[in-house]
């Protein structure tokens, strides 16, 4: 496994970069956060609140990213230690720069491993979250097994996942063939077909597979229309960068001419105005329990 967070043409940051894959997908993390700020906040709001009980425990984030659980986990739980799992280096290190500017540093501790090599001596575990990263592992039960084997009983796992990327462009963007971003995705899911099966699956049956109680279950809609973040056109050019450098070579003529009508830097088809997008989709986290 090459990244938690990179695979192919998935999208799962955000943000300016300097044109390296690993820098592209710090920024467009970053601005996942901070657009989908609202998500966010529901999604950690409610794994708080289903394990009140943790208080000084030890918390994983594993595939965390720039740190956006980790932190907000540290926030939330403000006696407990955070443990921040991740295999980019960059992204490590834009999360250990937000720690200490949020003067989190001494509770959030950043670990560069490979869980596809096996799991790293984490400690006792009282509560795991695992957003849209399990999917990128070559074996995602595996990982479940090992943070149920790390996990003390009555322990707490909470998996956020997503069945289909997010939409950001109207139904009718007004340039190019109609359905662009429906052919986009769909072209995607083949690609993540291929690399990445475990997409789109279910994960209450593969918590219960690795021995987990699945204990609830939630979606959170995402419905931005148009959105009101100020940062929500460079989101969507970040999504669309990183989108076109995963479908070299994918894509029709005519929709690889969309694409780079839409990341150029003007003209009739450039992202640069949000009252031209909607941005949608679903996320759904599920909570399971370490049997006692």
């Amino acid at each position: 496994m090459t990244s938690q967070h990179t695979h192919g043409a998935h999208v799962h940051d955000h943000g300016a970069s300097s044109g390296s894959p690993d820098d592209t997908m710090t920024g467009l993390l970053d601005l996942d956060a901070e657009v989908l700020h609202d998500y966010w906040s529901a999604a950690l709001d409610w794994v708080k609140s289903a394990a009140a009980g943790v208080g000084r425990g030890r918390l994983l984030d594993l595939g965390a990213g720039t740190g956006t659980g980790a932190l907000g986990l540290a926030e939330r739980f403000p006696q407990a230690e955070v443990i921040a799992v991740d295999i980019e280096p960059g992204a490590l290190a834009r999360l250990r720069d937000k720690a200490r500017g949020l003067g989190l540093a001494e509770r959030v501790r950043a670990v560069d491993a490979d869980l596809d090599a096996g799991w790293p001596d984490l400690g006792p575990l009282d509560l795991t979250w695992a957003s849209m990263s399990l999917h990128h592992l070559a074996d995602p039960g595996r990982a479940l097994s090992d943070a149920l084997a790390a996990t003390r009983a009555g322990g707490l796992i909470a998996v956020a996942e997503f069945a289909e990327p997010l939409r950001f462009l109207r139904s009718d963007p007004g340039f190019g063939r109609p359905g662009f971003e429906e052919r986009l995705v769909e072209t995607l899911g083949h690609a993540h077909a291929e690399a990445m099966p475990t997409l789109g699956s279910a994960w209450a049956p593969r918590l219960a597979d690795a021995g987990w109680e699945v204990i609830d279950e939630r979606q959170f809609p995402i419905d931005l229309d148009p959105p009101a973040h100020p940062r929500a056109t460079e989101y969507a050019r970040a999504w669309f960068t990183r989108l076109s450098q995963g479908l070299t070579g994918q894509l029709q003529p005519d929709d690889q001419a969309t694409l780079t009508a839409l990341l150029a830097e003007d003209g009739p088809g450039a992202l640069s105005d949000p009252a031209g997008l909607h941005i949608r989709g679903t996320r759904t986290v599920t909570i399971a329990r370490r049997p006692e």
